[in-house]
C-alpha cells in the first residue's frame, strides 16, 4: 500500500493541533506546577501521542480497505440496481411474450370455436335435409303402399261384385230360364262354335 500525503493529511492536521494545544497548555502551567505538573503534562502528551499514532496508524493502514470497501459495496449495490432492472426488462419482455401468447392462444380457440360451431350447422343442416329426404321418402312409400292397397281392395271389389253379379245372374236365370230354354242356348251355342271352326 502506497503512502501519499493527501492520504496522512487529516491525522496529520489532528496532531499538529493536539501538540499546539498541548505546548500551549505546557506553557500556561509552567510557573504553577513545577515537576509534578509538567510531568502530568507529560504523561497526557505522551499518552495522546501514542493515540494519536495508534490513530494515524490505523487510517494509514485502513482507510484504503475502508474506501475499498465503501466503493465496491456502492460497485456492488450499483451492480445490483443494474441486475434488477435488466432483470424487470426481461420479466416485462416474457410479459409481453407470453401475454401475446395467451392473445394467440385464446384467438385460436375462438377460431376454433367457431369452425366447431360452422360445422355443427353444417352438420344440423345435412341431418336436417337427410331427415327430410328420409320423410320424403316414407311419404311416397306410403302414398305408393296406399295406391296399391286402393288397387288391391278395388281390385277385389270388383271380382266380388264379378262374382256376386255372377252369382245373382245364375240365379235370376235358374228362375226364369226353362229346360226348353236352356236347350235352346246351347245348340245356338254350339252351331256358333261349329261355323267358327
Amino acid at each position: 500500500m502506497k503512502f501519499s500525503f493527501q492520504s496522512a493529511r487529516m491525522p496529520l492536521l489532528i496532531l499538529a493541533v493536539f501538540l499546539l494545544q498541548v505546548s500551549l497548555a505546557y506553557a500556561s502551567g509552567g510557573a504553577d506546577g513545577g515537576d509534578e505538573g509538567n510531568k502530568k503534562w507529560f504523561d497526557l502528551f505522551w499518552k495522546t501521542f501514542n493515540f494519536m499514532v495508534l490513530v494515524g496508524f490505523l487510517y494509514w493502514l485502513l482507510a484504503a480497505k475502508i474506501k475499498e470497501f465503501f466503493v465496491g459495496r456502492r460497485q456492488d449495490i450499483k451492480d445490483s440496481l443494474e441486475n434488477a432492472v435488466k432483470q424487470k426488462t426481461e420479466a416485462e419482455g416474457k410479459f409481453r411474450e407470453y401475454s401475446e401468447k395467451i392473445d394467440k392462444a385464446s384467438a385460436e380457440i375462438d377460431g376454433i370455436f367457431e369452425m366447431i360451431k360452422a360445422q355443427g350447422l353444417v352438420e344440423k343442416q345435412k341431418i336436417i335435409e337427410d331427415a327430410e329426404k328420409v320423410a320424403r321418402k316414407i311419404k311416397e312409400d306410403s302414398q305408393l303402399r296406399t295406391a296399391q292397397e286402393l288397387k288391391k281392395a278395388s281390385d277385389q271389389l270388383r271380382a266380388e261384385a264379378v262374382r256376386l253379379s255372377v252369382q245373382m245372374a245364375e240365379e235370376i236365370l235358374k228362375r226364369n230360364i226353362t229346360v226348353q230354354d236352356h236347350e235352346a242356348i246351347v245348340r245356338e251355342y254350339m252351331e256358333k262354335a261349329v261355323n267358327k271352326n
